[in-house]
This record gives C-alpha cells, sequence and structure tokens, in this order.
C-alpha cells in the first residue's frame, strides 16, 4: 500500500492548500539563497522549482518516476533523475547548492544521506533545508513518538519526530545563524560543511 507521499496528485493537493495558507513563503525563502549549479534532492513534483530564478540550472533527483513526471510538466527546463539521497549519481565536489524541502523526514538513512550531500558539494558549497523536526518541548516530542509508527505508515515514509537539523550537524555541517528561522517545528536553515578555524578552504 502506497502512502500519501507516493500519490502524487493527492500529495500535489494536499501541499497546495498548505501554501494557500501560508506555506508558499517558506518555499521562496528556502530556494531564493541558492545559486551555481543547483541539486534537489526529493524534488517530488516540483512545488519549489517555479521559485529559482533560473530553473534551467537545477537538477531535481527522486525515487519516484510518477512525481517526476509531474515535476517535468511543472519546470520544463530543469533535469531530473530517478535517485534517492543515499546514493547521488554524481561525481564528487560539482554543486555549488543542495537543497532540500521536507525530504529528510522521509530519508530512509539520513547520516548516509547526508554523507552524500557533503560528498557532491564543493568545498564553499551550502546545503539549503526546510524540514519539520522533533519538538523542543518533552511532552509534544513524546507525542510525537506515539504517533510516528501510524503517521509513517500512512505517509509512506515520513518521521515527525526525528530531529533533522540536529543529524544535519552530527554530520560535520555548521549551520548559519543568520540564515536559520525556527517557528514550532518548522525549521528553514542554510548550512556549510564545518571547517577549523583559519581554514581559508572554508571562507566565501
Amino acid at each position: 500500500m502506497r502512502g500519501l507521499e507516493q500519490i502524487p496528485w493527492l500529495y500535489d493537493a494536499l501541499m497546495g492548500m498548505a501554501e494557500v495558507l501560508g506555506f508558499r513563503r517558506w518555499r521562496e525563502r528556502l530556494v531564493r539563497g541558492a545559486n551555481g549549479r543547483v541539486l534537489e534532492i526529493g524534488c517530488g513534483t516540483g512545488r519549489d522549482l517555479p521559485w529559482y530564478p533560473e530553473p534551467g540550472g537545477v537538477i531535481g533527483i527522486d525515487p519516484d518516476l510518477a512525481a517526476l513526471r509531474r515535476a517535468r510538466r511543472r519546470a520544463p527546463g530543469a533535469r531530473f533523475v530517478v535517485a534517492r539521497g543515499e546514493a547521488l549519481p554524481f561525481p564528487d565536489g560539482v554543486f555549488d547548492t543542495v537543497v532540500s524541502g521536507l525530504v529528510f523526514c522521509s530519508v530512509a538513512d539520513p547520516p548516509r544521506a547526508l554523507a552524500e550531500v557533503r560528498r557532491v558539494l564543493l568545498p564553499a558549497g551550502q546545503l539549503r533545508m526546510l524540514e519539520h523536526v522533533r519538538h523542543t518541548r518533552p511532552l509534544l516530542a513524546r507525542l510525537q513518538d506515539g504517533v510516528q509508527p501510524a503517521w509513517t505508515c500512512v505517509t509512506g515514509g515520513c518521521h515527525p519526530n526525528r530531529d533533522t537539523e540536529a543529524e544535519v550537524e552530527r554530520a560535520g555541517f555548521c549551520i548559519e545563524p543568520e540564515d536559520r528561522v525556527a517557528r514550532g517545528v518548522m525549521r528553514r536553515f542554510a548550512a556549510r560543511v564545518c571547517r577549523p578555524a583559519g581554514d581559508a578552504a572554508g571562507t566565501r
């Protein structure tokens, strides 16, 4: 049985309602700072793509071919590849920016996928991410734990209790405080691979 995330038309309908209620601004801000050669992991039906200044410079990956077909209609100039975040089919150090919007809650192996992000990013490249995370309040976090098994089954993979922001830091990224927004369980931030103090390779 497929979850909501694997039914492209239904996912689009639900996301469309969320965007009318204000989620569109989160998407706009997510892609606004993306530059150079861009990889979007888990692009799904391509809802982020119209907000890029140059969609033709974006490569979108997703494991769901049906979702990518809808994404191609939404952004004909972009390029698409069927792939998973844990096994990116690209050489080392080829992207200036990697974008991920509401993806790592559903990735099967987040540490491996983040290691792949590090691998394909240029040394001074940037990860831009939008995600919901484990609540900071213990009571609400336990509630997320309680609903997680059923929620993951219904949605087709989403884990509402993952602390993805902490996963990113454990993977060796430093989050840039000037480009971070935290509201409730929502996080939007940019991060770069941490460098030792004084390392010129980490400068912009």
